[in-house]
């Protein structure tokens, strides 16, 4: 059933028992991830005409967790094993110059999510399926492989009673964290395995007090000068339905001067920037981006894009260049005439979060020139899409050709969710790690052994 409306919200006098229903019909179970090609993939995404459903497809895996002794599977050429297990909500990765490994062990905090209406009832199932509502452990974990294994033998808590955690960045001796409403400082020492020195705040982050907090992750980069952080902050709503007062300095990039704490928008209408990474061998900033909700399974491609200062990337008016969004009122044609078409479609609600370029000379060939991005999988789309790891390969500085699978079967045969990637990174030596926080383990990926 897929009714369709010019009305986005629910009419007031539908029973919540008929909502409930619906929401519980949409999410019946299918088997395994469903693999059929997604149009919204590549540099030429497809692109179809909107979808008005009165009940926004309910799609999600149930967080359930992996088995004694399961993991994902690795493409071939690449093994995988657990760096770490038995963590709290993983969700963000950041190796240290000495080898150490910082995993940010967060969920989102207590609070105003900001979304309201049938919106809001759906998205408190999809939430409980998830396996939301947790509460956070507001802690980075120290990782450390001492013997070169590839496993994790010391494990320590090396900064606690934070706030909703998430972003990472070691500039000279400090180590700065994005909590979900404050990018504070911290005295690091090379090879501490514990913090006990109170974080100082630099500056605010959107998202403090009582503000609705609907995106409440917030990504962390330093320049390579070490002068400046890049800040992801995502939106507070879906296509900017609570007032776009609520959305100052969201849906963007911020720039913030280490120095003099001064903060401005680097560039917006970027509905909700995860992972952000510098390409290497370049000073370009990039990006993976959720897009919008609740217009049909094929539309709106989330993305990664090269992030270029002062740009407009078009949320909420206008999606995937000047595409108009007409639930957005009052409309600003002003703003869609300059929107920035992102670079890459990586799948329509595939929600991608992490973002790191290869710069491992240990892994194959094949994995040599582009991007690893985490797709932490969709909640709102028939087939469900994401799940997994990709590789999306570069050619001249830009994403070429599909993405190719790392990573896969984190959804089992009845439909579960056994994990689902959020952050990634690459170790020192070579490997690359990904944070999983529904396994609530770092899954570790390197080259195979050569066969005898």
């Amino acid at each position: 059933m897929q009714a369709t409306t010019t009305d986005t919200q629910c009419p007031r006098w539908l029973p919540l028992f008929t909502l409930a229903a619906l929401v519980a019909l949409s999410g019946c179970r299918s088997g395994a991830l469903d693999q059929q090609p997604d149009p919204g993939v590549g540099t030429a995404p497809s692109l179809p005409d909107p979808e008005r459903k009165l009940i926004p497809t309910v799609a999600i895996a149930p967080a359930t967790g992996w088995p004694d002794g399961a993991t994902p599977t690795a493409a071939d050429g690449l093994q995988v094993r657990a760096f770490a297990t038995g963590l709290d909500h993983p969700r963000w990765l950041h190796v240290l110059p000495n080898g150490d490994v910082l995993v940010a062990e967060s969920n989102g905090p207590a609070g105003k999510s900001g979304i309201r209406g049938v919106r809001g009832a759906v998205m408190k199932q999809v939430m409980k399926r998830a396996g939301a509502g947790v509460p956070s452990a507001d802690r980075i974990s120290l990782l450390r492989d001492g013997n070169g294994d590839g496993v994790a033998e010391t494990r320590t808590v090396l900064l606690s009673n934070l706030h909703s955690p998430f972003g990472m960045a070691l500039v000279g001796n400090t180590l700065y964290v994005a909590n979900a409403d404050a990018l504070v400082g911290v005295p690091y020492t090379a090879g501490a395995t514990a913090i006990t020195a109170a974080p100082a705040k630099l500056v605010d982050l959107p998202g403090g007090g009582q503000q609705l907090n609907h995106h409440w992750t917030k990504s962390l980069l330093a320049s390579p000068d070490g002068r400046t952080l890049y800040v992801g902050v995502g939106s507070n709503s879906n296509v900017g339905e609570n007032g776009m007062d609520a959305e100052v300095n969201r849906a963007a990039v911020l720039e913030v001067d280490i120095a003099s704490g001064a903060t401005r928008v680097f560039a917006s209408g970027l509905r909700n920037p995860v992972g952000l990474a510098w390409r290497p061998g370049s000073d370009e900033l990039w990006a993976v981006v959720n897009e919008r909700d609740e217009l049909g399974d094929n539309l709106v491609p989330d993305y990664l894009t090269h992030v270029v200062r002062g740009a407009f990337y078009g949320w909420p008016y206008s999606y995937y260049g000047a595409n108009i969004d007409t639930r957005v009122e009052p409309p600003r044609p002003d703003l869609v005439t300059r929107a920035r078409k992102p670079d890459y479609a990586l799948g329509n609600h595939v929600a991608p979060l992490g973002l790191a370029f290869n710069t491992s000379a240990t892994l194959p060939e094949r994995w040599r020139d582009g991007a690893f991005v985490g797709l932490h999988g969709s909640w709102n789309r028939k087939p469900r899409a994401g799940y997994k790891v990709v590789f999306v390969p570069f050619a001249g500085g830009r994403p070429s050709g599909v993405p190719q699978d790392v990573l896969t079967d984190f959804v089992d045969a009845e439909g579960n969710a056994r994990g689902r990637p959020v952050g990634v990174a690459i170790a020192r030596d070579g490997a690359l790690l990904v944070a999983d926080d529904v396994g609530n383990a770092v899954w570790r990926v390197s080259a195979s052994a050569p066969t005898p």
